[in-house]
């Protein structure tokens, strides 16, 4: 819609309404600081819930790959051949043993329910990245020694040095029963993954301890798969499930945290729905202030049609108005939007000194801190809502500003 210079010069002195049309400018302000927080809001919303979501996938399947291929009996004897099938399956990047076992640790009279993973040299030097204290590198086979989470370490009250005792209640038969393996490990690394979950739980060694404090022998209990794309693991993994059919189940990410996912995918688009309504609202402000700007100006226009301006040119003119409302509102809304965005965290922490409360717990939020992940599409599409229904709202009182009849307006002049 390309405006004239007169249609322009009007348009423009309609969108800084002058001293005596206060009110007019008061609404119109509001409507843009509707529009404004409406947008941030939705980019937001969206781009922390995309940000959990994807975060929470990356950790997940960063730890346990994109599928788990579980023993029936929680042992597989045969699993190099599995191994070896595994890795020859296309769409397969990587493969490796695992073998994954709860039980319990104790330190100077403190208990705690752990999960002891054995992982290949490989794996383990993969926490590199989330070491916060000590040397991942000096777990090796035959060492004694273990990394544990953060959030266990700081449950036992142990750090880098200290020994911790792992039970496992299949110990040794006696004459007066089965007593509990006992076994002490030094702590030389202590990691963080992010995943609350995790951090409260994993005690990572070699594959070899694993097997020798679980009496396993030389079977693993689980392998973990990597695929070049985790929405497709089905589909990629479909032979493998049904060569292993009574030997073992094959579970990918989807069927282990699907309930989680299934949540935040509802979450997601109730949220983009309810927050939705806020740009309503803006739409319809929009429309007061036009109103208002209309019937405060029919004098004006009535007098504009009598000196030649034709419907057209007073229904761009409305239009052109309104619009410009709705684009300032857009731009500033995404300007605030990814300004919270840019200092999310530090926001949460001050909101959390003034009222003392806890608002990213990360026994409830899974993730130790507040994710974010913006999709350009989602920008573009919440743009594109704001300002359409911002057109939209445009229209009944540009009509009307065009159907002014300046004969009626102006006969008692």
């Amino acid at each position: 819609m390309i405006l004239s210079p007169f249609e322009w010069t009007i348009a423009k002195r309609y969108m800084l309404p002058g001293r005596g049309e206060a009110v007019i400018a008061l609404v119109a302000s509001i409507s843009i600081g509707v529009v404004m927080l409406s947008v941030a809001m939705l980019v937001v919303v969206m781009s922390v819930m995309n940000g959990f979501r994807a975060e929470l996938l990356d950790k997940i399947v960063g730890l346990n790959g994109h599928a788990i291929i579980q023993a029936y009996g929680g042992r597989l004897d045969d699993w190099e051949t599995v191994l070896r099938d595994v890795r020859a399956t296309p769409g397969v990047t990587d493969a490796s043993p695992l073998i994954e076992q709860p039980l319990l640790a104790t330190f100077n009279g403190r208990v705690e329910a752990v999960l002891v993973r054995g992982n290949t040299q490989e794996d383990i030097g993969a926490l590199s990245n989330s070491v916060v204290a000590g040397n991942i590198a000096t777990i090796q086979p035959g060492a004694d020694n273990v990394a544990i989470g953060s959030r266990l370490a700081m449950n036992l009250g142990v750090r880098v040095g200290d020994v911790i005792t792992i039970i496992n209640p299949q110990g040794r038969s006696t004459p007066f029963g089965t007593v509990p393996r006992q076994v002490g490990y030094t702590i030389t690394s202590i990691f963080e993954i992010g995943v609350y979950d995790y951090d409260q739980a994993f005690v990572v060694m070699p594959i070899s301890q694993a097997q020798t404090l679980l009496l396993t022998g030389d079977s693993i209990g689980m392998i973990e798969v990597t695929t070049e794309d985790a929405d497709r693991v089905g589909e990629i993994l479909a032979p493998l499930t049904e060569q292993l059919t009574g030997r073992a189940v094959v579970q990918d990410w989807r069927t282990i945290n699907g309930t989680l996912f299934e949540a935040l995918q509802v979450e997601r688009v109730a949220m983009f729905f309810a927050l939705s309504i806020i740009v309503l609202v803006a739409a319809f402000n929009i429309l007061s202030s036009l109103v208002m700007l209309v019937r405060s100006k029919t004098r004006d226009i009535a007098i504009l049609r009598t000196m030649g301006a034709t419907r057209n040119s007073l229904l761009k003119i409305f239009v052109t108005t309104g619009s410009a409302v709705g684009a300032i509102g857009t731009l500033a809304g995404l300007a605030l939007g990814f300004t919270v965005l840019l200092f999310r965290q530090p926001i949460v922490r001050g909101i959390e000194a003034i009222t003392g409360q806890n608002l990213w717990d990360p026994q409830i939020r899974f993730l130790t801190q507040l994710p974010a992940r913006t999709d350009p599409f989602e920008v573009l599409m919440i743009c594109g809502m704001a300002m359409g229904l911002s057109f939209l709202a445009t229209l009944y009182p540009a009509y009307r500003a065009a159907g002014t009849d300046p004969v009626e307006v102006l006969r008692y002049e």
